[in-house]
């Protein structure tokens, strides 16, 4: 693609690759890397001047302003993702610890709910115990009242003799 817009742009590149592999740092127009065309009127024409050192100097700075802010932002993510990471880690031992603090609470639950169960269970049988017991105390009841009424016969009886003048 540099190549097309070079000619496009009338630069002139080596043809050959042999040129190509002697002078790798060659920029069109057959100048150096660093070099940058320049008009001198002394000679009349367009000579090459390496850079000076103050621009190279300029271009230190430069990227050490970008190792800089590489460093900063290559530290931001790793803060970033240490936070994310503790983040994740406590989300997960809270998660951790709930599912344990659930799994106690409904270990309660259902040792509750057998024990209650059970209870229950010798509520009813009592309850139905009873009932039999009672069904028996009917007839007992019965013949109490039978009895009863016989004694307050037999009270009526004394008392009448006893009553005679």
């Amino acid at each position: 693609m540099a190549e097309i817009r070079m000619k496009a742009e009338g630069a002139v590149t080596p043809a050959n690759p042999e040129e190509r592999a002697l002078n790798p740092f060659a920029e069109p127009g057959g100048r150096e890397l660093g070099e940058t065309p320049r008009d001198n009127s002394e000679s009349g024409g367009n000579l090459p001047e390496k850079k000076t050192v103050e621009d190279r100097r300029e271009i230190f700075r430069a990227l050490e302003v970008v190792e800089r802010n590489s460093s900063a932002i290559a530290e931001s993510y790793a803060s970033l993702f240490s936070t994310l990471r503790l983040a994740l880690s406590e989300v997960t031992g809270n998660s951790v610890e709930n599912m344990q603090c659930f799994s106690d609470v409904v270990g309660a639950l259902q040792v509750s709910a057998l024990d209650a169960a059970s209870k229950g269970n010798r509520y009813i049988n009592s309850c139905l115990r009873l009932n039999e017991e009672l069904k028996s105390m009917e007839s007992l009841a019965l013949e109490l009242k039978m009895l009863r009424k016989n004694v307050d016969t037999l009270e009526l009886a004394v008392n009448h003799l006893l009553r005679l003048p």
